[in-house]
């Protein structure tokens, strides 16, 4: 299947205005995925939708980008052949059209490297011919436009550069924030090490010295760094702490796996609200605060290799609390209380990495649009758009930060081709049914 001529990606624009019928705002697999759906399902939309992002390039989990790394879903979750697996934006054309269909096929497996998927991605964004892609363009504040009435008509969107956009339709797919815990907040940033810039930050360092490093968390993502700086820093003291008695294996087995389906969303959605909070309870560690079996393995034996050749820099701390952190004497000292006995000691570190996870709540840009519509809380339709309490021409939908009320799957791979239809098909039904107003001038009076 020939692919037509692509539209290159923009740099970053110059200070005037822009308006557009759509904005999506981040340029990761959620808004890709819907820019696929658009192009393929209503090309007039397409026509006019930009997507910006604050990354010079297309990026997807950059900072774990370790060339060992895998996908942990199966490639066939990639942004379109839940959806129509006859599409040329799949992951199987994608390897066709770059000549690796063969190989990958020899390779047997359903999950690909983390990097050869993170290419897939830009090669998406390359392959597409009428949504319009900007780079570079970090997002400031979004805010409401209002006709005289007060009627919500579209959104005015301030860039970092000084530069507007505004459109009728918005779709925030950012992801959400990362997750510093309290009891770091006040070291230095230069000193804290957060998951998502992993190899930036640590390509910057000498892989020669002898770094003290803590790693923080029992997760996927801390589970990775301690294995990727034994090739990073090789001549480090690493200590990894955790409050948890030790690692443990993701819960996941195929019965599990059917609540990713995303058929399932419309039962998790229409649940009770006690019922969607056992689901999310017990499915909690399918996913969080846990490790790959294959991981394990490759850890367990590692650090086994450590003990049989007396070798004590690298080592697991578990059932400790950081019960205060300060920076003194150029370096973090570290206050950790044993879970078990209660004893308070303290470690001196020069670098402090965080598998901590994100924020569980909104994205700041989504917390202070709530703001500016004066919503308690911010809700979603089964389509994804933000409920709002007042009349409006114009919609506003949310991509993988709906876990509460569209379930476990919401910020994975696993329904994002087909959440990217249902967007889709919303917009078009929104535009069909309610007539577009004239665009005001008139913003929030938050502003």
């Amino acid at each position: 299947m020939s692919t037509p001529p692509s539209r290159p990606l923009s740099s970053p624009q110059s200070t005037a205005s822009t308006d557009v019928e759509l904005l999506a705002i981040g340029a990761g697999p959620s808004n890709l995925g819907l820019a696929v759906a658009l192009e393929e399902l209503a090309p007039d939309l397409a026509e006019n939708t930009l997507l910006i992002d604050k990354n010079p390039t297309i990026e997807w989990q950059q900072g774990m980008l370790m060339p060992w790394a895998t996908s942990q879903v199966s490639f066939l979750k990639d942004l379109v052949t839940q959806r129509d697996p006859r599409s040329r934006f799949s992951f199987l054309n994608h390897l066709y059209e770059t000549g690796r269909l063969d190989e990958f096929v020899n390779m047997s497996t359903f999950t690909p490297y983390r990097i050869e998927f993170a290419e897939y991605l830009r090669w998406v964004a390359r392959s597409l011919t009428r949504v319009r892609i900007e780079l570079g363009r970090r997002c400031r504040s979004v805010q409401p436009l209002r006709d005289d009435a007060g009627a919500v008509t579209g959104w005015r969107t301030e860039l970092a550069d000084g530069s507007v956009i505004t459109s009728r339709y918005l779709v925030i797919g950012v992801g959400r924030d990362p997750n510093i815990p309290p009891v770091l907040a006040g070291i230095p940033r230069g000193r804290v090490v957060h998951s998502i810039e992993y190899r930036q930050r640590v390509s910057a360092l000498s892989g020669e010295l002898p770094y003290r490093v803590a790693v923080i968390g029992s997760s996927q993502s801390a589970a990775e760094m301690f294995r990727a700086l034994h090739d990073d820093l090789p001549d480090s003291d690493v200590a990894w702490l955790m409050r948890s008695i030790g690692l443990s294996s993701d819960e996941s087995s195929k019965f599990t796996n059917e609540l990713y389906y995303p058929s399932f969303v419309d039962e998790f959605y229409d649940a009770r609200p006690e019922a969607r909070e056992q689901i999310l309870r017990e499915m909690y560690r399918t996913n969080y605060s846990v490790v790959t079996p294959p991981m394990l393995e490759h850890l367990y034996a590692d650090l086994y290799l450590d003990r049989l050749t007396d070798r004590t820099e690298r080592r697991l701390v578990a059932m400790v609390d950081i019960t205060g952190a300060r920076e003194a004497d150029d370096e973090v000292v570290l206050e950790l209380t044993d879970r078990r006995t209660g004893t308070v000691t303290e470690l001196r570190r020069d670098l402090v990495f965080l598998g901590t996870g994100f924020d569980a709540r909104m994205p700041r840009l989504v917390r202070d649009l709530a703001d500016s519509l004066e919503l308690d809380q911010v809700d979603v339709t089964r389509q994804y758009r933000v409920k709002l309490e007042e009349p409006s021409t114009a919609a506003c939908y949310l991509q993988g930060m709906n876990e509460e009320t569209h379930g476990i799957s919401d910020s994975l791979l696993s329904v994002l081709a087909q959440r990217a239809e249902e967007i889709c098909r919303d917009i078009v039904a929104h535009r069909e049914r309610v007539p577009a107003a004239a665009v005001s001038a008139k913003e929030s009076s938050t502003l």
